[in-house]
Parts: structure tokens; C-alpha cells; sequence
């Protein structure tokens, strides 16, 4: 690999979906070598919060008080070779592996943030059940018109980090690739005990998308790359606003033996950008991605900037059907905004969205987190906007209906993220040992 005629950001974002030993040792390189910045040292597993996906506190956040999430992010799908349950051994290796994660890398933007989540599949494994206080059903298509690939590998390990270099080291040393690292020895590989049954990569960041799109033949982009410079994703606009956004107390897991754990949906979405933007002037952009009275009232300007902490969409969630009416169109974010609030106003769903150039097409990789897997099902299905439809012919199931003409599901998998204590291959009780 060599970094002559990429930018830094882009070259490293490609060391990132390559992967390997060639990929750190250029990042190394590009970064300065033995004069590079050290990448911040963790700490004692103990001491880390219950939470395993409590990473809001330790990430960078926009003068608004917004999340940026790290730039890189890798998805790791993991199976467990053979039929029947892990046993101590095996759940030995897997604490042993994540811990020289913990204790080699700072919990934190700079260093590295990471989960460890199990499917049904994986529960299917054990006599016992999950208790009712976990929501966690098998995936399934969630639209009359999409076709998903179900992932329903055992496990999902989710890095993500700013430093490219920690992310592709940490995962050699999940493959036993090297003796240490960041300096804390590497007793246990990961893959000893999980197959890598596959790996994704993404990235998030104003200009990135852009830039990816001029240094690549990326499917699904128009050739004169009309993506906003300082947008962090495809479609051109900021998402994940403060206030649009679930906390990470609401969706933890109240009780029982998973209780500070969450349920994650994680969708890979192909994106058709040429007509995105090829089809749409921004005005109509604007409309089908927020809603109808965010174009009348000029509420966004570039890439959403103009939102500060909110997208404002809550003013506009009980009138789709009127929209419908009156503008022959209606807004992703107010369809799907409706049931994305509780009784008491509260958002339920927290995204973790985040773009990707695997196999060269312009995709999103989106995570989202909540109590129960059934909230994120709900909030899909007004989603697709069904109402709107009834309403006028204007709108169809994926024409004028929000930006489902402009994304395409590839694969769905749903997942429990336990709590740190029984991170490494749980029973159904919540055991791991």
C-alpha cells in the first residue's frame, strides 16, 4: 500500500477497510514511525463501566454538544465453530482477549472505543431461555420491498477509534498477529475461539464522504461528486442531533440479569446517489429527508448546520398525512420521528450511523441501540410510511415516501450487548462462567 497521492484522512480511512499487517505498518509510517504520537494506555478492566456501550462521555462532541463519534470503525461477525454452548475454556479466552484490549487502550476516542454483542442465534445455543426483560427476536425484512441477508453469526465485536493505527493494531492482535500491543503483552487471540466470519468497515466525518468519492469509483456516486464538502455522510446533511437522540440511561436495560447491557439492529444500507442528487435540487432533498415545512420555513441551511442540537422535527410529526396531501411528498425523519417517542416525549433510539466503501459501493452501516429490539421495529415501520401513501397517489411506497427510493437494506442482524461482566460468551441467565 502506498499513501503517494491520497490525503492523509483518505489514505488512512483506506488502511482501515484493507486491514492487516501491511495496513498498520503504513499507518505507522504515514503517522512518523517511532515519532509518532503515543496512543493513550488503558487501564484495569475493573475499573471500566458496567456499560459496554456507554461511550458518550469518551468520544469528542460539536460546539452544540452533538456526538462525533470516532472517524474508523470496523464491524467484526463472529461465529462459534461447532453446535451446543461455549464452555470455561473457551469463555476464558474470550475475557482474556478483550481485557489486553482494555488494559492497551485508553477507553476513548484516542485510544479505543469497542463493544462485544451475541445474537439469538448464539442464545439458541443453551437449554435456558432469555428472560423476558431481554426484547431480542430472530432479524427479519422489516419492508414489503426489501431482501435482506439475515446476519445470524453468534457474535458481533464493534471497534471504533480516531487513530487508525490503534484500530488495525488492536485487531491484529484479536488475530494473534503480534506479541503486543500498544506495549501490553497479547496472551489470547480472539479468533482461538470465534471464527471471523466477516469483516466490515466504515468511517464518519465532515469531508470525508466527499473526499472518498473523488479518490474512488464508488458505485452509486455521481461523476461529478455533488457531496457537500463539510458533510459527514453520503447524502449530504449532519444526523444524530442531541436532541433527536435517545440517552444511553434510556436505552440500558433496566432489570434482570442483562440489566445495563442493550439491545443493537445493525443494517447495512446501499445508497443510490447519483439520483439522489441527480434527481433533487436541495429544496427537495431538504423535504424528503426532514420533512415539507423544514424546506417552507428555510429551517436548514448546508449540511444542517443551522439545527444546532435539534432537527426540529417534533414540531412536524402529526402532520405527514397533510404533507402528503398538500406537497405530494413527506419527510423521512417526521415518518419515522413518530414512533421514536415514548408516552413521555422521550427519543427511544440511539443511531450510531456511520458511512462505509466496502466492495467499492457507497453504503451506510447503521447500529442503533434501544431496550428491546421491537422499538427499533416500530420505529421501521412508520418508517415506510404507509399512511402517506393512502393519502395521495403522489406518494408511493418508495416514490415522494421519505428516501426510501434512495436506500437499499443488504443485511440486518440484531444483537444483545450485555454488560461488561458477562461480555465474554453468556448463558441466557447471564452467567459467563
Amino acid at each position: 500500500m502506498s499513501d503517494e497521492g491520497l490525503p492523509r484522512r483518505e489514505f488512512l480511512k483506506a488502511a482501515v477497510a484493507v486491514g492487516g499487517a501491511s495496513a498498520l505498518s503504513a499507518c505507522l509510517d504515514l503517522a512518523g514511525g517511532a515519532d509518532a504520537e503515543p496512543v493513550p494506555t488503558g487501564t484495569d478492566p475493573a475499573s471500566l463501566p458496567a456499560r459496554q456501550f456507554a461511550w458518550n462521555d469518551r468520544i469528542r462532541h460539536d460546539d452544540h454538544g452533538n456526538d462525533l463519534l470516532p472517524t474508523h470503525q470496523t464491524l467484526w461477525y463472529l461465529t462459534l465453530p461447532g453446535d451446543g454452548p461455549p464452555d470455561a475454556d473457551a469463555r476464558e479466552s474470550v475475557e482474556s482477549a478483550v481485557s489486553t484490549l482494555d488494559r492497551a487502550y485508553e477507553r476513548s476516542h484516542e485510544g479505543l472505543l469497542y463493544s462485544i454483542a451475541y445474537s439469538p442465534a448464539y442464545f439458541e445455543r443453551f437449554d435456558e431461555s432469555l428472560p423476558e426483560s431481554v426484547d431480542l427476536p430472530a432479524p427479519r425484512r422489516l419492508s414489503a420491498f426489501e431482501q435482506p441477508t439475515l446476519d445470524t453469526q453468534d457474535a458481533l465485536l464493534h471497534l471504533a477509534s480516531d487513530r487508525a493505527d490503534a484500530l488495525l493494531e488492536a485487531e491484529q492482535a484479536l488475530r494473534g498477529e503480534v506479541d503486543t500491543a500498544n506495549g501490553v503483552e497479547v496472551e489470547t487471540a480472539l479468533t482461538d475461539v470465534l471464527d471471523l466470519d466477516d469483516r466490515r468497515t466504515g468511517f464518519v466525518g465532515p469531508g470525508l464522504p466527499r473526499q472518498k468519492a473523488e479518490e474512488t469509483d464508488l458505485n452509486g456516486v455521481p461523476e461529478d461528486n455533488p457531496i457537500p464538502e463539510e458533510s459527514p455522510l453520503f447524502m449530504g446533511f449532519a444526523a444524530g442531533f442531541q436532541q433527536n437522540q435517545a440517552t444511553e440511561d434510556y436505552v440500558a436495560i433496566p432489570e434482570g440479569p442483562f440489566a445495563d447491557g442493550t439491545t443493537k439492529h445493525v443494517a447495512n444500507i446501499r445508497q443510490r446517489l447519483d439520483d439522489w442528487y441527480g434527481e433533487q435540487d436541495f429544496d427537495q432533498r431538504v423535504t424528503e429527508m426532514f420533512s415539507p415545512q423544514h424546506t417552507e420555513q428555510g429551517l436548514v441551511e448546508g449540511v444542517g448546520e443551522s439545527l444546532g442540537d435539534d432537527s426540529g422535527i417534533d414540531r412536524f410529526l402529526d402532520s405527514v398525512v397533510e404533507d402528503a396531501e398538500e406537497f405530494g411528498r413527506v419527510g423521512h425523519a417526521q415518518k419515522a420521528a413518530r414512533a421514536n417517542r415514548d408516552s413521555e416525549g422521550n427519543v427511544r433510539l440511539l443511531r450510531r450511523h456511520f458511512e462505509s466503501t466496502d466492495d467499492d459501493v457507497a453504503s451506510l452501516h447503521f447500529p442503533s441501540l434501544q431496550r428491546g429490539i421491537s422499538a427499533f421495529e416500530e420505529v421501521r415501520t412508520a418508517m415506510n410510511g404507509e399512511d402517506a401513501t393512502q393519502a395521495t397517489p403522489a406518494v408511493r411506497q418508495r416514490v415522494n415516501n421519505g428516501i426510501l427510493e434512495y436506500i437499499f437494506v443488504r443485511n440486518r442482524g440484531n444483537f444483545l450487548v450485555p454488560p461488561r461482566e458477562s461480555r465474554a460468551l453468556p448463558t441466557p441467565t447471564g452467567s459467563a462462567e
